[in-house]
């Protein structure tokens, strides 16, 4: 089978893949040179009443819970269109920071419905790429032939700035299908206009490839772009691999930045450092230790430094190679560094977990005794639930069992079953209802649109509907 992309976007009631859920999703499949194959897919996933939506987010994408109660898929369905539909074999999933945010919210999706989280982004030839990171780079290094908006004196990157800046029809941002749209424009854009960087970025998504310029036993400076540096250099610096990550990856050091201040601090003046609350880094004085993860297979913007060689690419990114080589030979010559740096990620705390079942995705692989057990949930009816009773050896699935039939296939419920599910439910709109109202209350005093005036309304009654009715 060829290879296809499939451009997809979401639109969800809030910004945490653990504790939010996805309202709307669109995308359309295409094949290597970017000409759509089938129809575009647009549709609305049903908000369960065990959620109050973030006020601030449906204000930009103006979904009601009302609307997607009438018109949505259940997120069984939803996840099994996912599976069967979309993320077949051999395809490449793409979106705009969606190995950073939609991503995520997919992999809690499809472990809440009894999936493979993981699966459907790399098993039978699948993959994924992230055109956000490709954008940056390109802009960083390659930027003749597109034009780039500046707001307000700064960079902006964001898809809407981007197609107005070349004049490309973007006719209702935030919308995800509009937004799946403009992300192909913006994709054949670049590939027609570097399509050397193109056809580059696209072969470094793989993981392998990514490891091949990126280890621990050839360490090399490399060119990085990426959110986390600045964009006074178009968000790109080069990087040099010092240690092992905690997550498989490598952390790396930013090579813009003297060694030389970090050399001789013990290892717990270098944790007070990494620890410091994000209140206090704004503070006068602190210097962040220019550490990061690099994760091989999150497709991040990497390049060797020949890149650099054309036209004014040291300059665009404020560096020259003596500086580059002199901080390189500084980390060389003092492993103690990289060794103080190694322990302080191990150090780290682990993953905050949770009482959730939901929320427990990280917390570990499912044992494979737990394999088909999971599949015959999945594929069973609410009268075939009912009876369902599995010897789950993973202590997650037995109460994510009833979050999903409770969801998804009610009357599958046994009494007893009810009364846990409603216990959960609303402790959980409990947990919600404080930011919820607070933001409900400011967005009122302030604002006068019509549109905005009604959600906000629509927001007031399905929260009246939803919470448990002794606390209404």
């Amino acid at each position: 089978m060829q290879k296809t992309f499939f451009f997809y976007d979401l639109e969800t009631s809030g910004l945490s893949a653990r504790d939010d859920r996805i309202m709307q999703f669109a995308g359309q499949r295409t094949n290597l040179d970017l000409e759509p194959i089938g129809d575009p897919v647009n549709i609305l996933v049903r908000l369960n009443d065990d959620t109050l939506p973030s006020p601030e987010a449906l204000m930009v994408t103006h979904i009601t819970p009302q609307q997607t109660q009438a018109d949505g898929y259940s997120e069984a369905e939803f996840a099994r269109m996912l599976s069967e539909e979309i993320f077949t074999a051999n395809t490449i999933a793409v979106g705009y920071n969606n190995i950073r945010f939609d991503d995520e919210f997919i992999r809690h999706l499809f472990w809440r419905n009894f999936y493979d989280p993981y699966e459907w982004a790399w098993k039978d030839g699948r993959s994924r790429w992230d055109l956000l990171d490709v954008v940056r780079m390109t802009r960083a290094l390659r930027p003749d032939g597109i034009e780039w908006p500046i707001i307000d004196g700064k960079q902006v990157n964001t898809l809407e700035a981007i197609t107005k800046q070349n004049k490309i029809d973007h006719y209702k941002a935030h919308d995800a299908l509009s937004d799946v749209i403009a992300l192909m424009d913006v994709t054949r854009l670049v590939k027609t206009k570097q399509p050397q960087l193109y056809e580059y970025l696209f072969k470094m998504r793989e993981k392998k490839e990514v490891q091949q310029l990126v280890n621990l036993d050839d360490k090399q400076p490399f060119v990085y772009v990426s959110g986390r540096y600045s964009s006074d250099f178009h968000k790109a610096t080069i990087a040099f691999p010092l240690t092992a990550g905690r997550y498989g990856g490598v952390i790396v050091y930013d090579l813009r930045h003297d060694p030389t201040p970090f050399l001789n601090l013990s290892l717990k003046e270098l944790e007070k450092i990494y620890y410091t609350p994000w209140e206090d880094r704004k503070k006068e004085g602190y210097q962040p230790i220019p550490i990061k993860e690099l994760e091989h297979n999150r497709a991040p913007a990497v390049a060797p430094l020949g890149v650099l060689a054309q036209a004014d690419g040291w300059e665009r990114i404020g560096l020259d190679e003596e500086t580059i080589a002199k901080h390189k030979t500084i980390l060389l010559s003092n492993p103690a560094f990289a060794e103080n740096i190694r322990t302080l990620i191990e150090k780290m705390p682990p993953f905050k977990s949770s009482t959730d079942p939901e929320a427990r995705l990280y917390d570990g692989f499912l044992p494979e005794r737990d394999t088909l057990a999971v599949q015959k949930v999945r594929q069973a009816d609410a009268n075939t639930l009912a009876d369902l009773h599995p010897d789950f050896r993973d202590e997650r699935l037995e109460p994510l069992l009833l979050h999903y039939k409770a969801r998804n296939f009610p009357t599958s419920l046994a009494e007893d079953e009810v009364e846990q599910w409603e216990q959960w439910r609303a402790q959980r709109l409990r947990t919600q209802m404080p930011k919820f109202a607070s933001s409900l209350q400011k967005i009122a005093a302030k604002t006068t649109d019509d549109t905005q005036q009604f959600i906000l309304q629509e927001l007031q009654l399905w929260a009246e509907s939803i919470y448990p009715a002794e606390e209404a």
